[in-house]
């Protein structure tokens, strides 16, 4: 009996060790010669098309579900609760993370990126626009010439999968 307790106590302690449910964890599968960390719902590759696309299928939709690869541009400085792909030489893609449930690693600039999720256009409030300024560390000078509201398309992720 005395050996029936502590045994229970371990066997529910060892079960509880799996996803801890945080909003900074991941997933980390290695193949040989890449690895790959998962955020949010586990995805495939299978039918990504590359960022710079994205325009041009999505038409006049409101919204368009689908899967996107790209390279990060940049990733929010404070939590990872942001990024940024890299559509061209000029335009970057802004990409939030669904119901605020995870976070990407504020080093993975550089690095590409699947993901999975939904893209819509949507007017940026300037207090919004100021926030992500803040949180790309941008020099005040260049947060405060922020005056205007911005039209453009973003992307919501309800997964990611970062290849290293």
């Amino acid at each position: 009996m005395k050996l029936i307790i502590p045994s229970l106590i371990g066997i529910a302690l060892l079960a509880s060790c799996g996803d801890s449910g945080s909003k900074s964890g991941n997933d980390t599968m290695k193949s040989d010669s890449m690895k790959i960390s998962y955020f949010g719902d586990t995805i495939t590759a299978d039918g990504a098309m590359p960022v710079a696309e994205l325009e041009a299928k999505m038409g006049d939709a409101a919204s368009y579900n689908c899967k996107l690869e790209g390279t990060i541009e940049s990733v929010c400085q404070k939590k990872g609760c942001w990024m940024e792909l890299t559509i061209n030489d000029t335009e970057a893609l802004h990409v939030s993370f669904k119901d605020y449930k995870f976070f990407v690693p504020k080093d993975a600039s550089g690095k590409k990126v699947i993901m999975e999720g939904v893209a819509k256009y949507d007017t940026v409030s300037v207090s919004m626009l100021k926030h992500l300024a803040s949180d790309a560390n941008k020099p005040q000078e260049e947060i405060d010439k922020i005056t205007e509201p911005e039209y453009e398309l973003f992307f919501e992720a309800s997964g990611v999968m970062i290849k290293e």
